[in-house]
């Protein structure tokens, strides 16, 4: 019998496009997690990428609505939204800041733009929470984009929103499935390598440009995800042109999903109680 080492870099294991899809009001964007070639990546739920220069895009946001069980990422690159929500939170999401948003037990909540024209652009990430959290107080971390830390290095710019990348670690704390999330942008042939824990679920989603992983140096272009295997660390090398992507991973949960809407817990039962925790005013 032979034991069959790890591979010192993530390989490429499956590369998914993201699918237009509409949300909220009406924004339009790609849906690259939570479609039907990859409707999740434990512990990961839905990955939504939106980008547009068109106010009619985006003007209609996403009014009140309601979540439980999960935890929601906003990321902006571009543009202002509002968030308000049940608990009497309420921030300014500019360019580059971060809202770690705890649904817990129950919250009602709205991001709205707050422009009228112009460039709106940026990311949301649905996360799941163990069995044991998903009734937890709801949670808000609002991060403003001068406290994520940038690394600087031959060729390469990273953001450091969740986890440790170099000396740096990111502003968000606390979260069950010890996230990573980083910002990298690599120039034409700039080199990134980054460990992540063994066990843990990762992926890239490239967002400009052109970018390799792996030993092999996959080749995966913009508005398409990377899901990557086993192994002890991420390489990346930028395409012909640099490019830029983001790097998430989690520890995997393991438990049943049952999802309807924005409720996500491990069973029927759990559900139908969400449905009628927020038809009577409980969240």
């Amino acid at each position: 019998m032979h034991a069959t080492s790890t591979p010192l870099f993530r390989p490429v294991t499956r590369i998914v496009r993201g699918m237009p899809a509409s949300d909220g009001a009406g924004v339009r964007m790609l849906r690259v997690i939570g479609q039907p070639q990859l409707p999740n990546l434990d512990p990961f739920l839905m990955l939504d990428a939106f980008g547009s220069d068109r106010a009619d895009d985006y003007i209609a946001g996403f009014p009140d609505h309601p979540h439980r069980g999960f935890e929601t990422v906003t990321y902006m690159l571009a543009g202002r939204m509002r968030h308000r929500d049940s608990q009497g939170n309420s921030g300014d999401l500019g360019p580059g800041s971060v809202q770690w948003m705890t649904a817990g037990r129950g919250i009602v909540h709205s991001e709205m733009p707050l422009q009228e024209s112009g460039r709106m652009a940026g990311f949301q990430l649905w996360v799941n929470l163990p069995a044991r959290d998903k009734m937890c107080a709801p949670r808000y971390q609002d991060i403003p984009a001068d406290r994520v830390p940038v690394v600087a290095g031959s060729g390469l710019v990273v953001k450091v929103l969740a986890g440790r990348y170099a000396a740096a670690d990111g502003p968000v704390s606390t979260v069950a499935t010890d996230p990573g999330y980083l910002d990298a942008t690599l120039e034409a042939g700039a080199r990134f390598d980054h460990a992540i824990a063994p066990g843990h679920t990762a992926f890239a989603y490239v967002f400009e440009g052109e970018v390799g992983f792996g030993d092999a140096a996959t080749p995966v272009r913009a508005t398409h995800l990377a899901v990557l295997g086993p192994g002890e660390r991420v390489g990346a090398v930028g395409g012909p042109d640099g490019g830029r992507f983001i790097l998430v991973s989690g520890r995997p949960l393991g438990e049943p999903i049952v999802q309807y809407g924005p409720f996500v817990m491990n069973t029927a039962a759990e559900i139908r109680q969400a449905i009628d925790d927020f038809q009577a005013g409980r969240f």
